[in-house]
């Protein structure tokens, strides 16, 4: 955890930050100037910072994506109950991600205008009443409708979290603490499959489907938790009560002296920076993939025949090993660096996983390529999110990581939408799983090239 972190202590030049930007007081001046910061006290005060804002943002993530993600289970029912063909049901679910990407930027400019806190305590607030309205859809209309207005209502809460805590964690320190955040995902599914299995037996309690029900109890959390969000967050170090002045005056320096090579500080140059749009095509395609097993993963399982329960359980298991793999990755990188080469090895080890899963013709094996593939997409989460706040400050890197997150995440529309339309003509999972193979391998090409632009990565 965050108290095992040992940083790197070279002293840096300060930098400029926007207006969310930490200001140095004069303790903090005299530590970003004089000595190096203190190791231990560096280490002793980051991991009061973590467990302070991560465990509550672990969770609230959790819950963002059991929500985003839990049509796979509820569609063992639902799809026939309201009529929905593989494709329509692809498209609907993968329809979320366009409200997403087209409110993203908007959404996190706002979070940079208004503060972290009450922004994404709004969000969340709103998602959840959007995800709890899912349990009125009645046809492939309303299907759209919800499903593009839970979209609008989460827009911004990755990228605006990834701003936030670029805020508080400097560099050294920024892929570990994203590593863990974003256990979230892979955690999501190791606790949401199986719980949706289980509320699908609730069907015809007080008149309502199982598939209601998943819907109904999985998002009266995040209302409730919304308003715990908005009193647990600080905005900024220096109006942390919960530090000292001296540690306050310790995260401020640490932050200040952090290089950041070919830095951009203005919005317009990170909508026209190489790095940008090379990055946004890499994320796009391991978000292909990630979301293309993700939303179909129950319904892949439930072709051998497994009771909805069951199908919960074992759609759940291969997050277990992405949780690990995707901490214990991050971890390398943040020691030995090498962020470039280790996101394409992420790349490439999910495309390799659905290799297997598709050269064999066992039901263990094809599992546990998908597997690897889950551990490769969501290890590669943890280091990409690492990379951009390296050379993007202030509003740039408010509207320049919502940009990145919201042409990546139309992923999130493609992967689904391209195994229902391949389901639906074939007949099998076959022709989608070879497709998110080739785009995987593709994205890994891409973050390969990144070193042309990115050496110092």
């Amino acid at each position: 955890m965050p108290d095992t972190i040992k940083p790197d202590t070279t002293m840096r030049p300060a930098t400029e930050r926007g207006n969310m930007s930490i200001q140095i007081s004069a303790p903090a001046a005299h530590l970003a100037t004089s000595e190096p910061l203190d190791a231990e006290a560096q280490r002793r005060v980051f991991a009061k910072v973590a467990w302070r804002m991560l465990p509550l943002l672990i969770v609230v993530y959790i819950l963002n994506f059991i929500d985003r993600t839990n049509v796979g289970v509820a569609a063992l029912t639902m799809n026939k109950d309201i009529g929905l063909s593989p494709s329509q049901f692809g498209t609907g679910a993968g329809i979320l991600f366009i409200g997403y990407c087209l409110f993203d930027v908007p959404s996190n400019l706002a979070l940079y205008r208004f503060g972290a806190r009450r922004w994404l305590a709004r969000i969340m607030v709103t998602w959840g009443i959007a995800s709890g309205a899912m349990m009125f859809v009645t046809g492939p209309n309303s299907f759209y409708a919800l499903r593009f207005a839970l979209g609008v209502a989460e827009a911004g809460f990755f990228p605006g979290v990834a701003f936030f805590l670029s805020g508080w964690f400097p560099a050294n320190y920024r892929a570990r603490i994203l590593g863990w955040f974003l256990v979230s995902i892979p955690a999501s599914s190791l606790i949401g499959a199986p719980l949706s299995g289980l509320l699908l037996r609730l069907d015809g309690l007080a008149g309502l489907a199982g598939w209601q029900w998943v819907y109904l109890l999985e998002a009266l959390p995040c209302v409730i938790l919304g308003f715990v969000l908005a009193r647990v967050l600080v905005d900024n170090p220096r109006d942390a009560k919960f530090l000292s002045a001296d540690e306050r005056a310790l995260v401020i320096a640490s932050l200040a002296s952090e290089t950041r090579p070919r830095e951009v500080g203005h919005l317009r140059h990170a909508l026209t920076d190489i790095r940008v749009w090379m990055l946004s095509f890499v994320y796009l395609g391991f978000a292909i993939g990630a979301y293309g097993i993700q939303i179909w993963l129950p319904l892949i399982i439930k072709q051998q025949n497994f009771d909805n329960f069951t199908v919960g359980i074992l759609a759940g298991l291969p997050y277990l090993a992405a949780v690990i793999g995707m901490v214990a990755w991050a971890g390398v990188v943040d020691r030995h660096g090498h962020r470039v080469l280790n996101l394409t090895a992420t790349c490439l080890l999910a495309m390799a996983g659905f290799v297997l899963a598709l050269l064999s013709g066992s039901f263990a094996i094809s599992l546990l390529g998908l597997t690897v593939a889950l551990v490769g997409v969501n290890a590669a989460r943890a280091v990409f999110w690492a990379i951009p706040a390296r050379f993007l400050t202030g509003i740039a890197a408010a509207g320049g990581i919502a940009f990145i997150n919201s042409l990546g995440t139309t992923g999130g529309f493609i992967g689904p939408a391209i195994m229902g339309w391949l389901r639906e003509a074939t007949g099998s999972f076959t022709a989608g799983l070879m497709v998110l193979a080739a785009i995987l391998f593709a994205s890994a090409l891409l973050a390969l090239s990144l070193r042309l632009v990115m050496p110092e990565e």
